[in-house]
C-alpha cells in the first residue's frame, strides 16, 4: 500500500525545507525544531475542562506533571492515564504533547497525567525509566488527592514514551504493583539498535530515519550499557506473561514497525490480550500530526475508545 496522499504531500513539503536532518543537530536545536513542529501539527487548541501543572518528588529533584481533566468532569473521581511523551528520550516535553493529552482526556473521559521525565544527554539511561516508574507509583499513592481511581490506572506513550510505558508495565508486574489495567503503546521502540527488515526498508525518507534513531540511542544509552537490558529494550524481557492488556498502534512505513509487532506477538504468545491497530499507509508517530493528517485524528479517536473501554468500571 502506498503512503497516504495527504501524508506524502506533507513529507514532500518537509523535505523541501532548508533544514539539516535531526542527526546533524545539537539536542537544543532538535528540541526547538520539535516544539515548532508540534505547534503546527499537534496544537494546544483543544478545549478541556482543566489543566493543572503540579510536581512530585523524584530521585534528582522535582518531576513536573501536567494533569488534564476532561470537559464536564467536575470533581468526579476518574480513571487515569499516566502518559510519557515521545522524542527519542532526548526531545519533547509537556508542551509538545499537550494537544494529544487533551484529546485523550476528553474523548476517553479520563484524567491524563503527563510526565516530564528527565531527558538525555543531560540525563542518560536509566534516568527516564526511573522517573517514569516513580511517576506511576506516585499517582497511585496520591490517587485520592488527584481525583483518580487507584484501581483504574493505565500507562501509555508514543515512540520513546511507548517504550517507557512498556517498561513501567513490566516493572509494575515485577514489583506486584501498582495494578495497571491497560498499556497504550504508540509506535514504541522495543529493541535498542535492532537491525530489522523495517529498519532497513524505511531507513530514509519516511519521517523517522535510521540515522536519527542512532542519534537518539547515542545520546540516551551510556557507554557499556547492555542493549538487551529490558529497561532499554522491553522486547528482551524474559517473561511478559501477566502484563496488562495492550493496545499497540503501528505504522506501515515506520522503521520501528517490526520491533513493535514483535513485542505484540510476544505478549500474545504469553497470554496477554493485545489489540494491534495497524495503519499500513502511515509513518512513525503519525498521531503527532493529527491537525494536518486526518488519519492521525481518527487514530486518536480509536485509541480513546479503547482506553475508555479498558478503564470503565
Amino acid at each position: 500500500m502506498p503512503l497516504d496522499p495527504i501524508l506524502k504531500a506533507l513529507l514532500d513539503q518537509m523535505a523541501a525545507e532548508p533544514r539539516p536532518p535531526i542527526h546533524e543537530m545539537e539536542p537544543a536545536q532538535a528540541r526547538e525544531m520539535m516544539s515548532a513542529m508540534s505547534a503546527v501539527m499537534a496544537p494546544r487548541d483543544v478545549p478541556i475542562g482543566k489543566v493543572e501543572d503540579i510536581a512530585m518528588p523524584g530521585e534528582a529533584g522535582e518531576i513536573a506533571l501536567r494533569v488534564y481533566t476532561p470537559v464536564a468532569a467536575g470533581g468526579k473521581v476518574l480513571p487515569a492515564l499516566v502518559f510519557y511523551h515521545g522524542g527519542g528520550w532526548v526531545i519533547g516535553d509537556l508542551d509538545s504533547h499537550d494537544g494529544i493529552c487533551r484529546i485523550l482526556a476528553n474523548e476517553a473521559g479520563v484524567r491524563v497525567i503527563a510526565v516530564d521525565y528527565r531527558l538525555a544527554p543531560e540525563h542518560k539511561f536509566p534516568a527516564a525509566v526511573n522517573d517514569a516508574v516513580a511517576a506511576v507509583n506516585w499517582v497511585e499513592a496520591n490517587a485520592s488527592v488527584l481525583g483518580v481511581d487507584a484501581n483504574r490506572i493505565a500507562v501509555g506513550g508514543d515512540s520513546a514514551g511507548g517504550a517507557l510505558a512498556a517498561v513501567v508495565a513490566q516493572t509494575a508486574k515485577a514489583n506486584v504493583g501498582p495494578r495497571l489495567l491497560f498499556q497504550l503503546l504508540i509506535c514504541p521502540a522495543t529493541q535498542i539498535g535492532e537491525d530489522t527488515g523495517s529498519m532497513r526498508k524505511f531507513a530514509e525518507g519516511y519521517f523517522l530515519e535510521r540515522a536519527g534513531m542512532q542519534w537518539f540511542y547515542g545520546h540516551y544509552v551510556p557507554e557499556g550499557a547492555d542493549p538487551n537490558d529490558p529497561r532499554l529494550s522491553p522486547l528482551r524481557a524474559a517473561d511478559v506473561s501477566g502484563l496488562p492488556p495492550a493496545y499497540m498502534l503501528l505504522a506501515g512505513f515506520d522503521p520501528l514497525y517490526d520491533e513493535g509487532l514483535a513485542y505484540a506477538t510476544k505478549m500474545r504468545a504469553a497470554g496477554v490480550p493485545v489489540t494491534v491497530a495497524d495503519h499500513p499507509d502511515m509513518v512513525h508517530d503519525f498521531v503527532m500530526m493529527h491537525a494536518v493528517v486526518p488519519r492521525g485524528r481518527e487514530a486518536l479517536q480509536d485509541i480513546a475508545a479503547a482506553l475508555k473501554a479498558a478503564l470503565e468500571g
